[in-house]
């Protein structure tokens, strides 16, 4: 027979929302996959439990070398318990290698249903919360993290980022750059803990915020595109939205389709505006070329 693969959700904040469960299998396991062994002794310490079995580290740095061997003890009948720092294990933390490997060996895998602060952070956002997506975090370059949030701008279920809080400002910033100022926002900072906080407001005043700094465990929940028609956009606004996909890797003819179709409106009426501004930008600066010149030709006088 077959061992089974348990994943358990520890608190993300709070010690005492651990389900009891937790302390049960924590106790039985034969081997513990832990993403940080000391917070995992701590954890216990915490619950008077007393692990049995082996501990061993399972985190990003090695977590493709050690799925084999905690599949092997899987397959030999181990029962194997999974958990990281905080909250699920595999919702951008360790865990997906191993479940999909004991899938793959059809080795039983089930769960203790834990803290999670993806559902934490919609409940208490005041968002729309029927329908959702969870990006993790997004890319730290700030041409891929444009490019990544560009490819949901337009998805109208409510959205869930987790950030570190050194990149948040930045992120909020991107944020209010493709969604616009206006798009409202949660950003759950420290939840279930003694300092925990929930800033409300519009991305474009959020992100200001941010820059003030901000410290603790960050979930971000951003409002789902309107379902209202096509936005009303005035040339300057077009042009900006060129300019950010630009300046993101996009080539200019693919820059003007997507917010053309974004908008509603002919890729015509967003070229027009494009070129306007450039014929207008190439005007002042031969404008202002021209007054330095004569002011350089009147030299000083005699």
């Amino acid at each position: 027979m077959t061992g089974t693969l348990v994943l358990a959700g520890t608190p993300i904040g709070e010690i005492a929302d651990a389900p009891p469960r937790l302390a049960t299998e924590l106790a039985a396991a034969d081997v513990i996959a832990a993403e940080d062994t000391r917070r995992l002794r701590r954890l216990t310490q915490a619950l008077d439990v007393h692990p049995a079995g082996r501990i061993v580290s399972y985190f990003e740095g090695n977590e493709a070398a050690r799925t084999p061997e905690l599949a092997d003890a899987l397959a030999g009948g181990a029962r194997v318990l999974l958990v990281t720092d905080a909250g699920m294990p595999s919702v951008s933390d360790p865990g997906y290698r191993l479940v999909a490997a004991a899938v793959e060996r059809g080795i039983k895998v089930t769960a203790v249903p834990g803290p999670s602060a993806v559902l934490t952070a919609l409940a208490v956002s005041g968002l729309p919360v029927d329908r959702f997506c969870f990006e993790g975090f997004l890319p730290r370059k700030a041409g891929e993290r444009l490019s990544r949030l560009r490819e949901v701008a337009d998805e109208r279920r409510t959205l869930v980022y987790f950030e570190a809080p050194h990149r948040l400002d930045d992120t909020l910033a991107a944020m209010a750059e493709v969604f616009g100022a206006d798009r409202r926002a949660a950003v759950c900072r420290e939840l279930t803990k003694t300092y925990e906080e929930v800033r409300r407001g519009p991305l474009g005043e959020l992100a200001p915020w941010a820059a003030e700094g901000v410290r603790g465990e960050i979930t971000v929940v951003v409002e789902g595109a309107p379902e209202s028609g096509p936005q009303e956009l005035d040339a300057a606004e077009l042009v900006r939205r060129v300019r950010v996909r630009e300046e993101a890797g996009e080539r200019r003819k693919e820059a003007i389709a997507a917010v053309a179709a974004a908008a509603g409106i002919p890729k015509r009426e967003v070229f027009d505006a494009v070129v306007a501004a450039k014929n207008a930008e190439q005007a002042a600066a031969k404008n202002t070329g021209q007054g330095a010149a004569k002011n350089a030709g009147q030299g000083a006088p005699d």
